[in-house]
């Protein structure tokens, strides 16, 4: 199979799902990259190109679901949750049904540099009540959860986290998507568990399978429903990896999780940048540099692991 990015499973299932009656699809002038290009061209209709005007993209997405719509707003992950103050007041206080959709996350956007890169923006939209979040780790999987939140009966407010690299394909039986549970995709008896993102999950898989290390996928970043305890009980070691800050992401989620829960006794490691501005570069670079290269990765967990 030829490894895709999770914006291409994104804008296959657009594509294949652009039938349903009440979606339609805004852009920021960003639709090549965005992938929403091939859904404009057979659905001319139901696509609306606000230009380089994310602002007022939101506002009209806001419009459209008071009149029940089904809007996907599209960018970048840094331009769109950028206007967060429109997003707050305009989607999240109204509880309006609008899938926000950003792409080009993270480091593996590489030598667009920082100001491209989506890197706190997790933080942001975890912060707002009435989001949902997602960020699908492979191309299909992308377009199963693309398709989860098109045609479920009652649409929500949702932040859909998506990469333009591209990301390799494991057991389709071990992906598939369960809306708000944690997947394991490797068991153990290792007493060090593996938590994970995105873009990043053929390095974990990699880490995952030399360490015997348990790996779990974390398709749904809020809101999660079922049981953390169940999943890192008898575990010494969490460790959480993210092409994101380690601020606010799923480093932050999953402290949060064990401090409500006295009976999880492990200690946690959160890897990913930490509260830095990264620089320019190919993302291979990047990731050795700040620190989510697999020796990197290794040496954190032999130092924590004590």
């Amino acid at each position: 199979m030829i490894n895709k990015s999770t914006r291409d499973g994104f804008g296959d299932a657009l594509l294949e799902n652009g039938h349903l009656k009440n979606i339609i699809v805004l852009d920021a002038d960003l639709s090549s990259a965005t992938r929403t290009s091939k859904f404009a061209e057979k659905y001319p209709n139901k696509f609306i190109q606000c230009g380089i005007s994310e602002m007022n993209m939101i506002g009209i997405a806001s419009g459209l679901a008071e009149h029940g719509f089904v809007p996907i707003i599209t960018s970048f992950g840094a331009f769109i949750t950028g206007r967060y103050d429109q997003i707050r007041c305009s989607l999240a206080y109204s509880n309006a049904p609008v899938i926000v959709v950003g792409t080009h996350a993270g480091m593996a956007i590489g030598k667009d540099g920082v100001t491209q890169m989506g890197l706190e923006d997790i933080n942001l939209m975890r912060g707002l009540p009435n989001v949902e979040i997602y960020q699908p780790s492979t191309y299909e999987q992308a377009k199963q959860i693309t398709k989860f939140l098109l045609i479920r009966p009652e649409p929500k407010l949702s932040y859909l986290r998506l990469s333009r690299r591209e990301t390799i394909e494991i057991e389709e039986n071990l992906l598939e998507f369960n809306p708000y549970q944690f997947q394991k995709l490797y068991t153990s008896n290792s007493d060090i568990i593996l938590f994970h993102s995105g873009c990043l999950l053929e390095l974990c898989f990699s880490l995952s399978l030399a360490k015997n290390y348990e790996l779990v996928n974390v398709p749904t970043i809020k809101p999660i429903k079922n049981s953390l305890f169940d999943i890192v009980k008898n575990k010494k070691l969490i460790v959480t990896i993210e092409d994101h800050s380690i601020i606010g992401g799923i480093g932050s989620m999953i402290c949060e999780l064990v401090a409500e829960n006295p009976l999880i006794l492990a200690k946690v490691l959160r890897i990913g940048l930490n509260d830095v501005f990264p620089e320019s570069g190919d993302p291979k670079d990047l990731y050795n540099k700040y620190g989510l290269s697999i020796d990197s990765i290794k040496e954190k967990i032999k130092n924590a692991y004590k």
